[in-house]
Formats: C-alpha cells, structure tokens, sequence
C-alpha cells in the first residue's frame, strides 16, 4: 500500500512539474539590434485613433517580437481636455518629454511614434523593421506570467546597466463617452499596463536581472511582455524584445 502511494505522489509532482515547465515562456532576441517601437497615444486625441490601429496591424505582420517590439504608452496630458485615458500614465508623458531631453524629437505631440528613442514620422508608409546596425548583445526573457528571470550578454563595447519589463494588454475596447473622440469605440492593442525598470548585475559572460513582473493596471484577457536594455543616462534602449505570455 505504502509503495502504490508513494508512486501516487510521484506521478502527481511529476504532473504538476510537468505544468509548470510548459506554462513557461522564453524569449530571446538574438545579438542584432531588435526595433523597439513606442506609439504615444491618448484617447483624448481625434488624430490618435489611426496610429492605434497602425500599431495593432503589427500583430500580423511577419516581423513581430523578431524584427521589432510594439508598446503603446497612454498620456495624461490630453486627460484634462474632456476625457480621462484610463491607460494614461504621468511617468509616459514625463518619458516621451525625456525623448525631447535627448534629442530624439523637438516636439511633445500625439500621436507621436518612436524607434529606438527617435522620432519616426514615416510610419505610414510601412513596417518598422529591423534595425540596421552592428550586433548588441543577446538579451533573454524567461518568465511563468508571475515572475521573471532575464540575461543580457552584450556585444563588445555595448554598455548596459538597467532592464526596463513591461507587459502589456491585447484586445482592449473603450466606449468614449466625452471630449475629441466622443461616442467612438476605441480599440487597442500592445497597450503598456505596467512597467518595471531593475539593475543589471554582472553575471558569468553577461548581465543578469529577476524578479516580479510589474502589476497591470488594468486586466486583459491577453497578455505579452516587453523588455529591453539601457545604459545609464540614457532612455533609448540598446536591445529588446517580447513575446505572448498566453501564447498556445
């Protein structure tokens, strides 16, 4: 008796192991430079809702998490003017005034699109792609949709001290109900519902970074990651990548 239940409680860790391995995901970025786009947005804005559906296009196109990393940020600066953003974010706002700190745009506006810290203007014309440019460094995501673990090993001469990990939602809606967009329906998608930004310590061969994933501030019913990698004093980021946490 006492062997069939001891092989019971085998059987049922090994089950319960077995499913925690595969709600486990892994994303890597390779040493290329990954593109991270960062669309400033607000649902306040009557100019915003194209760029939002530009930015959710980007589900299907084929360079996805490979060639390039989407985030929507939400700003509060449009909140005053008949319709609070329920995305919207004071530390978004004070992030896309830093870009104009640092030379990546003279101009704080919406809708306001960014790769790789730089103003980008020509996004309708066409897919962010890749970034052109010597390798980086390989950065790593491994996380169980609680907490994480990440790696970045970079390339020579490429300094980096800080991890940025955001996740955000997918398939979100809102009924707006005052100011510029009044009685739309707004859609979103790769919308940044929280954001963590943890050291880098030196690690065998690399640089290293664990901990929680940053609570969402709204729910979604599905949800990815973004992460990538800066030095110090400056906001653009060096490497990224992402990936589905709910994926199949």
């Amino acid at each position: 008796m006492r062997t069939a239940i001891g092989l019971v409680l085998l059987l049922t860790t090994l089950h319960l192991n077995a499913n925690a391995a595969s709600t486990t995901r892994v994303f890597e970025s390779g040493a290329a430079p990954v593109t991270l786009v960062e669309l400033y947005t607000s649902e306040g804005c009557s100019s915003c809702p194209p760029a939002d559906r530009y930015l959710s296009g980007l589900e299907s196109a084929p360079g996805l998490w490979k060639d390039f990393v989407p985030v929507a940020l939400h700003v509060d600066y449009w909140d005053d003017i008949g319709w609070p953003d329920r995305f919207a974010s004071r530390d978004y706002s004070d992030r896309q005034r830093r870009y104009a700190h640092e030379g990546g745009t003279r101009v704080v506006y919406t809708p306001g699109l960014f790769r790789n810290g730089q103003e980008w203007r020509g996004w309708r014309l066409g897919g962010p792609g890749r970034s052109r440019g010597a390798a980086v460094g390989a950065l790593s995501i491994e996380s169980d949709g609680e907490r994480f673990s990440a790696r970045f090993e970079p390339a020579e001469g490429v300094a980096a001290d800080t991890l940025h990990i955001a996740i955000l939602g997918m398939d979100l809606a809102t009924e707006v109900k005052a100011g510029e967009n009044r009685g739309r329906r707004l859609e979103h998608d790769f919308v940044l519902l929280g954001l963590r930004s943890v050291p880098l310590e030196s690690a065998s061969d690399g640089l290293e970074a664990m901990g929680a994933l940053p609570g969402a501030s709204v729910d979604a019913q599905r949800t990815a990651i973004a992460a990538w990698v800066t030095t110090r004093g400056r906001q653009a980021p060096i490497q990224s990548v992402g990936g589905f946490l709910d994926a199949d």
